[in-house]
């Protein structure tokens, strides 16, 4: 969903775990890019079924992922890519903060 205006958006995600981000683009061919999202920035990734996922065009799949700044809502295509794409954005947000330490 995007950040300014609140419509669902098709994007592209890169998940990067050297440089610790997670870009998206507007297209497939990461040729323009929306955005970052930085490990670091990162507070919690959830499924939210409750709060917002009643407006997404497909609710069972809908996870959240916040930052300091924004809370992006996001759709993926299947039940599957929903669960690896939780798991793999927590646990690079949770290997930044080992670095951490």
């Amino acid at each position: 969903m995007g950040g300014k205006i609140k419509t669902w958006k098709k994007r592209w995600f890169l998940f990067d775990r050297n440089r610790r981000t997670l870009s998206y683009y507007s297209d497939k061919h990461e040729a323009k890019l929306k955005g970052v999202i930085y490990f670091q920035a990162i507070e919690e990734v959830y499924y939210d079924h409750l709060k917002n996922a009643h407006k997404s065009p497909n609710p069972s799949l809908t996870f959240s992922v916040k930052t300091h700044d924004r809370v992006y809502y996001m759709v993926a295509p299947s039940p599957e890519a929903m669960r690896i794409w939780m798991d793999v954005i927590v646990t690079g947000a949770e290997g930044y903060t080992q670095f951490m330490i």
